[in-house]
């Protein structure tokens, strides 16, 4: 497993800065660019950030739109141990927010007590997340409608990264965000979640009893259509059994384009509220 030369400039910031860090993982369709705003304003009020990439990422949207066959096969195992590598040449002990199949990835790094603590952003069913709302199949249709998309890479139209992504924002902020942010996704990792409940060694889990996970956020948008509330507050549910404290906040009126669109300083205030009342602050 290789650290990209950014991810190495990135982790030696940190640790020379002695602020904590934290460390934002992007879901499918997104790259790491993709949290600049989140990590200009975390470093404003005192934390050190990386934003990981996922193997094999692209160094950006236009190279990603070139190649989006680069994406194809990668696995959300090989993103957790990924991001675990990271983690482990911090000198302090990070904070951990995800985004969908972020949000998931760090459900699974806070139960390896990698975490002092995680943010769980609409994140993307694990094994133990047993609803299957209509929403959810029908954004992932794209993907799953077609049992080869498991070792491809796929690439959403506007209309259906419209009613996934960006169905709670206008149509001419949908078409930029589109412009600004998409790429292709591999497929693999939907695969895993939606058969994640019938196959025990699944890498799409987390252990949610570990004592050593640390607080966890979950946090949904309303008007989600990738991952509604009955996902994300089972997510939740498996996770409230911890020793650990574990909340989830439902945001009225926002969808899964949350940490993208206009109102994603809202969500990162909703986070930084949470650090800040459970020992993480800066």
């Amino acid at each position: 497993m290789s650290i990209s030369s950014r991810e190495a400039a990135e982790i030696a910031a940190a640790n020379q800065s002695d602020r904590r860090p934290v460390v934002f993982v992007h879901g499918l369709w997104l790259l790491p660019t993709s949290w600049d705003p989140w990590r200009e304003l975390f470093e404003q009020r005192g934390y050190a950030t990386l934003a990981v990439d996922w193997p094999r990422d692209p160094v950006s949207v236009e190279e990603a739109r070139r190649d989006p066959d680069a994406f194809a096969g990668t696995g959300v195992g090989e993103v957790a141990d990924h991001v675990a590598e990271v983690i482990g040449r911090l000198d302090r002990k990070p904070i951990v927010i995800g985004h969908s199949f972020g949000g998931l990835l760090a459900q699974n790094i806070a139960g390896r007590g990698l975490a002092v603590a995680s943010v769980a952003i609409d994140p993307a069913p694990s094994r133990g997340v047993l609803p299957l709302p209509f929403s959810a199949l029908k954004s992932s249709f794209p993907v799953l409608g077609n049992p080869a998309n498991r070792k491809r890479a796929v690439t959403l139209t506007f209309e259906q990264f419209r009613y996934g992504f960006a169905n709670a924002v206008p149509e001419d902020e949908a078409r930029e965000l589109y412009d600004a942010f998409h790429v292709a996704a591999a497929g693999r990792p939907l695969f895993q979640a939606a058969t994640a409940n019938l196959d025990p060694h699944t890498e799409a889990q987390a252990d949610a009893k570990n004592p050593e996970r640390g607080p966890m956020l979950v946090i949904s948008g309303e008007k989600d259509h990738i991952v509604p509330w009955r996902l994300a507050n089972a997510a939740y549910r498996k996770q409230r059994h911890n020793p650990a404290d574990t909340e989830i906040v439902e945001l009225p009126g926002r969808g899964h384009s949350l940490v993208i669109d206009h109102g994603w300083p809202g969500v990162a205030e909703a986070a930084l509220t949470f650090l800040g009342q459970h020992g993480a602050a800066a």
